[in-house]
């Protein structure tokens, strides 16, 4: 990647980040265990892999890099609790399709975050892309949209207040701070949390391939990725990304458990994929 330019390289992790969390979904509906002890292994055995990987990398300058990261480093392990916690508690508070409304947020929130603290003005093709996904979600949604819980709905605005906050603290750092290993932080203190919360521990039947499976290829490897990607990229595009797996994960879920998806969802999704791809492209002609 090193003959990249710098929009190529944020694309490109952003987008291959995002395309391994599309079947998160799916196998999370073919699990069998309750919240607390699915965010116990989202948590643990991502830190783990993560763990190992950077002290084959980094050796003994792990934790040097750990702390090295400073503010930036504790406030994204911060938000990335934030996210990861109360994702969980919203879709448990109110529906799934408040939720994905609610986090189909985070674009237009990073870019105007990003705007107050780092003075970076989204482009127009940028808000114009922001502007009809958020427009697309809501409308796959309509049919399926109840007014909730107030508190489940709140959850998911803060969900989306966070990853819209994580990405611009890794865009303030840019390529002076990896913040990798703050978010392997951040996974160890979530399973420590959720030790707490846990009633049974055990796994049982399919799980044992199920658990391992989500937690390294749809948690693990895209945290990873998508920490990189604000570096070369600004935060907003990162999070037009997200919005991928409001398509795509409904489609895993239709594949594989035959969960026909509406009209609505193919219809926005045609929408938001093509407006990602749009946008990606136009980005990208100009490198």
């Amino acid at each position: 990647m090193k003959n990249f330019s710098d929009q190529k390289k944020g694309t490109l992790l952003a987008f291959v980040g995002i395309m391994f969390i599309t079947p998160d979904s799916l196998l999370i509906r073919l699990s069998n265990v309750e919240s607390w002890t699915l965010i116990f292994y989202r948590g643990f055995i991502p830190f783990f892999v993560v763990f190992i990987g950077l002290l084959i990398v980094h050796k003994n300058k792990l934790f040097n890099s750990l702390i090295d990261n400073g503010w930036h480093g504790v406030g994204y392990i911060c938000t990335f609790i934030v996210t990861n916690i109360l994702f969980v508690h919203s879709i448990e508070n109110t529906t799934v399709a408040n939720t994905l409304i609610m986090v189909s947020l985070a674009p237009m929130l990073s870019a105007l975050v990003s705007f107050v603290f780092l003075k970076e003005v989204p482009d127009k093709k940028t808000w114009a892309a922001i502007l009809i996904t958020t427009l697309a979600v809501i409308y796959i949604f309509i049919d399926s949209f109840e007014k909730g819980d107030v508190k489940g709905n709140l959850y998911g605005f803060i969900c989306a207040l966070g990853l819209a906050a994580g990405a611009v603290i890794i865009r303030a750092g840019k390529k002076s701070a990896n913040l990798i290993p703050s978010a392997m932080t951040a996974k160890f203190i979530i399973a420590i949390i959720a030790i707490f919360f846990v009633d049974e521990m055990s796994i049982k039947g399919n799980d044992y391939l199920i658990i391992p499976a989500m937690c390294i290829f749809c948690v693990a490897i895209p945290f990873v990725l998508i920490t990189l990607a604000p570096r070369y990229i600004t935060a907003a595009e990162v999070n037009l990304f997200f919005l991928l797996e409001v398509v795509l994960g409904p489609l895993w879920v239709w594949f594989v458990i035959k969960e026909q998806p509406s009209p609505e969802t193919i219809v926005g999704g045609v929408v938001i994929i093509s407006t990602i791809a749009i946008h990606s492209f136009l980005a990208l002609k100009k490198t």
